[in-house]
């Protein structure tokens, strides 16, 4: 066993300022399966995937990550969960692995998750979306605090300062 262990080679860091090579088969499908593991434990479909919740998590992997209809909405405004699969889609690997690193978004979203993922983990969700393809339609844009979304979305209301 030794023996082998001495045969391979150490895992090496990879940078945003060089591309990541293509991963043999095996290594796609582990990075993919790996992928969809942390969509299922870090609540992307909850957000991102229409009536996940709603329908306890009975949702056919077609219709994840396709964004939502339903808006958040609250003194910053009204965000909507966004279509990851179509972004996905339109952003090669390393602008994929940029824009993760340094991802800053609205509310509900908790990009300081995602910046803090490993690069190799934000990898996965990168190699998971694009195995499942582009589908859906984009997400409804943002609206400004003031302007009241049409429903479906949820009121978030901050209870009044202190003191």
């Amino acid at each position: 066993m030794s023996a082998l262990a001495a045969c391979t080679v150490p895992a090496q860091e990879t940078s945003l300022a060089s591309p990541i090579p293509p991963p043999a088969d095996n290594q796609g499908a582990a990075l993919s399966a790996r992928g969809e593991y942390l969509v299922r434990i870090a609540g992307c479909n909850d957000c991102h995937t229409p009536a996940y919740g709603e329908r306890g998590g009975n949702v056919p992997k077609e219709e994840w990550l396709t964004g939502s209809p339903v808006g958040f909405h609250g003194p910053w405004g009204t965000t909507y969960p966004a279509n990851l699969r179509l972004k996905a889609a339109d952003i090669d690997e390393a602008g994929w692995m940029e824009y993760t690193a340094n991802l800053h978004t609205r509310p509900l979203m908790p990009d300081y998750s995602v910046r803090d993922m490993t690069a190799d983990d934000r990898l996965a969700l990168y190699r998971f979306l694009r195995a499942l393809g582009p589908a859906g339609t984009k997400a409804p844009g943002f609206l400004p605090p003031g302007q009241r979304p049409a429903p479906p979305y949820l009121q978030l209301v901050l209870p009044p300062p202190a003191g």
